[in-house]
């Protein structure tokens, strides 16, 4: 008996030598496939087109001369759903675009979710960047209680998961023009001109903030209030307001608008001022009066008129005692539309909001979020816009949490994941010096000169371009609901397209709710400035190739009976 116990004892301990082995093996076998598939994309390059073949550099009709401009014959097309084209190079063949395809499908990932642990430093308009752990400037008042739902700090916000600290957001209130800074959660900072009604023990403000060992950023619902009065001769004059135009006033001034001032020499610095304290996002100038408050229907700033009406006096804050107005924006933020939460109960239907990078997708989910008070998610994680207010981006992109999901992707089995989805496009042109700018210089900077010149555009259009459209030709092959959205009807026509991405959505909106989405339309992602080049970033062998995307695009898209590209996408 011992004897077989003993021969039992042997063949376990043999068969668990072996398990063990076999599982070294195999994880040793597993590392090496990834490192050499890792490799292999390396030396490909970013991603290309997905599957659908399309002309390739030196192919298709007129590769050696310019496209015209769209044109309705079908002979001045390119044709649509071809294996290959006429001439087509054995390189750009549908076997290789397929098999390229697959291996830089996890370059492609990886390299979105490369930001996670790189994001570039925080960036929110006129915010200025982090001065780690400075001296506290402002005067602590002391923590009181914070309703989510009702904020009285409901000016500026933005949140910094690594670096907030409390000297941070006291300056960034004081450059908006506001008097008390309140931190929260250790990360979140809110501004506003008035104290919150609701006092909370001192313990209660027990969070750390996340850049500052040592220091209290507030807590759960908890506010540790700064007044920032005393920094704002100091602060830096960001104060600036944004003229708006001129307009016809309505009938009665003083019941359209809630808070009113009349001041001899007036000037626009006054009447910014006295609005700014007052928390009101508008100030309106006629004569010597100013007047605060909120577009609306009666002032909705859709209309504006000819500037001449308004008084042409050197002293340009005067306006025509009569039917005009001069109106500006304050620093103050339209707080009508910041509101945002989860959706309480799960989405019944799994939409997306697709774009190629560099089409304007940000914006758009910081409209659709404004307009319908309801987080959007995203397909990845990126730090620095969960750091501007997007927090479904924290949010896993399949919680059905969130009212629609950011993707870039085009593949077959990602397109089919989703019920329905907004397409959102853009002049390539356009999409792709965003999405290089973004590339080497983050979402608010621009890349140097010697990027452009560089081997690294060249190789990025060559890639790049071939991915603007299969994106489009993929989710117009697979999506099953699609509602296609022109980036620029969007930015021409703001609040019809608006209301019907939001009619997509399943939701309804109020028209104040609009308007303040009119008004903060820009958001914290809008490059400032058009930097001007003193040169030309694409060649014409550039040119030939994507204005041959772009006819193939539009013929796909007038297939589905969709409206074709704007004609301005071809360079005339």
């Amino acid at each position: 008996m011992a004897k077989v116990f003993f021969r039992l004892q042997k063949f376990l301990r043999r068969t668990q030598f072996l398990l063990f082995f076999l599982t070294a093996a195999y994880l040793m076998a597993g590392s090496l496939l990834l490192l050499q598939r890792a490799r292999l994309a390396a030396q490909q390059g970013p991603r290309v087109a997905s599957g659908l073949a399309l002309p390739g550099p030196d192919t298709g009709p007129g590769a050696k001369a310019a496209v015209p401009r769209l044109a309705r014959s079908p002979g001045a097309q390119l044709p649509v759903g071809m294996d290959t084209l006429p001439g087509a190079e054995p390189r750009h063949s549908l076997r290789w675009m397929a098999s390229r395809n697959s291996e830089l499908r996890w370059l492609r990932r990886r390299w979105f979710h490369r930001f996670i642990g790189d994001q570039e430093p925080m960036q929110t308009a006129g915010f200025g960047a982090v001065r780690g752990t400075a001296e506290h400037k402002g005067t602590y008042v002391g923590c009181f209680s914070d309703d989510s739902r009702e904020r009285t700090l409901k000016g500026a916000v933005f949140y910094d998961l690594r670096k907030m600290t409390v000297a941070h957001c006291q300056e960034a209130c004081a450059e908006r023009a506001y008097a008390y800074a309140g931190l929260a959660y250790g990360a979140e900072c809110y501004c506003g001109n008035k104290l919150p009604a609701t006092a909370s023990r001192p313990e209660e403000c027990n969070s750390e903030c996340k850049g500052e060992k040592g220091s209290v950023c507030g807590g759960v619902n908890r506010l540790s209030v700064y007044s920032v009065e005393e920094l704002q001769a100091a602060a830096p004059r960001r104060r600036n307001v944004i003229y708006r135009g001129c307009f016809r006033a309505p009938e009665n001034l003083t019941d359209t608008f809630p808070a009113s001032l009349i001041q001899p020499n007036l000037t626009v610095e006054m009447c910014s001022e006295f609005c700014s304290k007052k928390e009101f996002p508008l100030a309106v100038i006629r004569g010597q009066e100013c007047y605060c408050g909120y577009p609306t229907g009666r002032f909705p700033l859709r209309h504006g008129a000819d500037r001449r009406l308004c008084s042409a006096m050197p002293n340009a804050s005067s306006a025509a005692a009569g039917g005009y107005c001069l109106a500006y924006q304050t620093p103050v933020q339209d707080t009508r539309c910041t509101d945002r939460k989860f959706l309480t109960t799960k989405s019944k239907g799994f939409i997306a909001l697709s774009s190629f990078p560099g089409a304007g997708n940000t914006w758009a989910r910081h409209l659709i979020e404004h307009a319908t008070g309801y987080y959007t998610g995203s397909y990845y994680f990126d730090g620095a816009l969960y750091n501007k207010g997007f927090k479904g981006e924290k949010d896993h992109w399949r919680s059905r949490r969130t009212i629609c999901v950011k993707t870039h992707e085009s593949g077959k089995t990602e397109i089919e994941m989703f019920d329905s989805a907004i397409l959102l496009i853009r002049n390539p042109y356009k999409s792709l010096m965003a999405e290089f700018n973004r590339k080497f210089a983050g979402h608010l900077g621009y890349a140097a000169d010697r990027n452009w010149k560089s081997k690294d555009w060249p190789d990025f259009v060559n890639s790049y371009a071939s991915w603007w459209a299969s994106h489009v030709l993929d989710w117009l092959k697979y999506g099953k609901r699609l509602l296609v959205i022109h980036y620029e009807d969007l930015k021409q026509s703001l609040i019809p397209k608006l209301k019907e991405m939001v009619e997509f959505l399943n939701m309804t909106v109020t028209e104040d709710r609009l308007l303040c989405v009119e008004n903060n339309r820009d958001g914290n992602f809008k490059r400032s400035g058009a930097k001007q080049k003193d040169f030309e970033p694409f060649t014409q062998e550039m040119k030939d190739l994507i204005n041959r995307y772009i006819l193939t695009v539009d013929e796909a898209l007038r297939g589905r009976n969709f409206t074709g590209l704007p004609r301005e996408y071809v360079p005339r």
